[in-house]
Formats: structure tokens, sequence, C-alpha cells
């Protein structure tokens, strides 16, 4: 039986509260959210603090909600249930349903929370191990080690983000706001990645996330989709994520248009000149089926999966297109693309 490591529960009422927490025990304290991630993480010893400062009683982190100049507002202890099934997120951020829909099971999304997958740490397979398994592989360059078992002689960490709502966000443009010590702030969301699997993010350990914002858009002519791989039905994290977005103008040709994809590499990847691609498309066109194609072909070209997490990498790459086309036609009839 794989047990916790001794650990104290610290429990904030408030966000000032927590912040407060986070100044007192440095480094010797963790943020938990639903905590299906990090309890898992930390019976296999990948992480072992002395402070879990819980969130759960925080009630200004949680809900949905249209904000000032009609941004959709989604607080970050919201959970992946509420927002999959929240009809202001499902009319005007489609792919953010859908992809919080598609994390894990049901159980684990009435308990997991939007904010958490949005800071979920990266994941190997070399890495996401029990003790006994690493210490016999001689652990890696993520924790404890001075190896990389996916690229040999790798001296950068490639552990893959697999965060299934980081590229519907993505493609939304939503910004993402933090409270430190230092005050607060909104960042973009594509401004906080960085290419490194051990801390992917241009963040400060004590910046705690509050609330994800997407900016309002006409939602007669934005439509979204988002398309996960995996060997299961349920549970798993994905082989690959990807999200579409596309805007139609009044003829209902594609105005702009984008591709994010998750679970290539330690960042998130936008495919790059998709709206340059699909501009001038109408839907159920020969013209906008010949655009699907073009971008599927560079999505193949650009998104190059590694041997970090589990499933055969070229299988994996193989099915980039695959995707590709079927979350940009479902995004355009407005249907969800499931899993693969």
């Amino acid at each position: 039986m794989l047990r916790l490591p001794a650990h104290e529960i610290l429990q904030p009422a408030t966000v000032d509260e927590a912040l407060a927490l986070l100044a007192e025990h440095g480094e010797r304290a963790m943020l938990i959210a639903g905590g299906t991630d990090l309890l898992p993480n930390m019976k296999h010893r990948l992480f072992e603090p002395d402070y879990l400062i819980a969130l759960a009683g925080v009630a200004e982190l949680r809900g949905v909600r249209e904000g000032a100049g009609g941004d959709l507002e989604i607080g970050a202890m919201t959970t992946l249930t509420e927002v999959a099934e929240s009809p202001l997120v499902r009319e005007r951020a489609p792919a953010l349903a859908q992809a919080a829909g598609l994390v894990s099971g049901p159980q684990l999304r009435n308990m997991g929370t939007l904010g958490g997958n949005v800071m979920l740490d990266t994941r190997c397979q070399w890495y996401n191990q029990t003790h006994f398994w690493r210490q016999a592989l001689g652990y890696c360059l993520k924790k404890d080690g001075t190896k990389c078992h996916v690229v040999e002689g790798g001296q950068k960490c490639v552990a893959a983000a697999s965060n299934d709502t980081l590229p519907a966000l993505m493609t939304l443009d939503a910004a993402l706001d933090f409270r430190s010590p230092r005050g607060a702030e909104s960042r973009a969301v594509d401004a906080i990645w960085k290419p490194d699997g051990i801390w992917n993010k241009k963040l400060g350990r004590d910046e705690l996330l509050t609330a994800i914002r997407v900016p309002a858009r006409e939602s007669h002519a934005h439509r979204g989709a988002y398309g996960k791989l995996r060997d299961r039905g349920s549970i798993d994290f994905p082989l690959l994520g990807m999200a579409a977005r596309l805007d139609l103008d009044p003829s209902g040709a594609v105005a702009d248009a984008d591709l994010c994809v998750v679970a290539l590499q330690a960042r998130p990847v936008r495919v790059r000149k998709v709206a340059a691609m699909l501009a001038g498309a109408a839907p159920s066109t020969p013209a906008f089926d010949q655009a699907v194609e073009a971008v599927a072909a560079a999505a193949a070209k650009q998104c190059k999966p590694l041997a970090n997490i589990p499933g055969d990498a070229e299988y994996r790459h193989l099915m980039v297109p695959v995707l590709a086309r079927r979350t940009l036609r479902a995004a355009a009839e407005g249907a969800t693309v499931g899993v693969l």
C-alpha cells in the first residue's frame, strides 16, 4: 500500500490567509485544490511537503459568472464538472466545456478544479512512478537524478504538459489572474509557459491562481471543439489533446481560427499559420475541406511527440493529422469530437 508522507493540512478561508500561509512556510508548503493529481504524486514521494494549504474553503475562488465587459470569469476552484455542465461555458466557450468534461472520470471531475488542471504538473512515464521503481531506474532529471531517459544525453527535462483544458483556453485568448505577496496580476495564458518539464511555468511558487477569464466573443459566430486521444474512454491523461477555434464572418466564412495541442512536450504548442490557411473558407464547402487538409499536414510537420508519456510516439505522431481534421470539422459543425 502506498501511504501519504506525514504532513499538516492548513485551511484558510480567504485568499489573503492562503498567501500569508504560503509566505510563512515557504518551500515546505504546497497549495492543494482538488488533490486528484497532487495526492497520488505525494504517495509516490514526488512531493513531500510538510504543509498542505487547502483551498476548498476559500469561497471567493469558486463560481462561473459574466464579468466586466462581458468576459466569462471562472474561479480557479470551480470543479471541472461545474465547468463542463455550465450553460454559460457551453455557450461562450464550447471547447473548454468539452475539454473539462473529458478530464479523467466523473468522480475525479467532481473533485478536480479548473485551476488545478491549468496548473497541473508535467508528466512523464519515467517520472510518474513509485519511489521504489524510480530508485531502481536511477531517477531522472525531474526528480533526484541527473539523466533524461527520454532524450539520450538530454540536459533539459521534456516531461509533457498534459492539461486537457489548456489548449482550449489558448484558442480562446484566455487570461489568468494571480495573487501573490506582491499584489494582483493578470497574464495571458500563452505567456506563462516555458520548455522545461521540471517547472514549465514562468511563475513564482508563491503565486496563487485565482480566476480564469475568457474574453467575450459573438457566440453566433464562434465555434470550438476539443479532441482527445487516449487508450481508454475515461481516467487516462491525453496521449494527445487538441483544441480548435473558428470565428465566422457574417457570410459564414472563416474570419479567424486557431489550433492548439497538448501532451507533446513540456509546454503547449500552437499550430502555426492556421488562421491564414482557413481564412475565407466556409464550413461544408470543398474549400474548407482543402484548407483542413492543409492544416492537418502542417500540424503533422510541426508536432513531433516524444517517448515521454505512455503510448508509442510514432503512433501518436500519425494521429496528429487525424485529430486535427476531426477537431476542426467538429468545431465547424458544432459537434463533439470525444475520445479517439
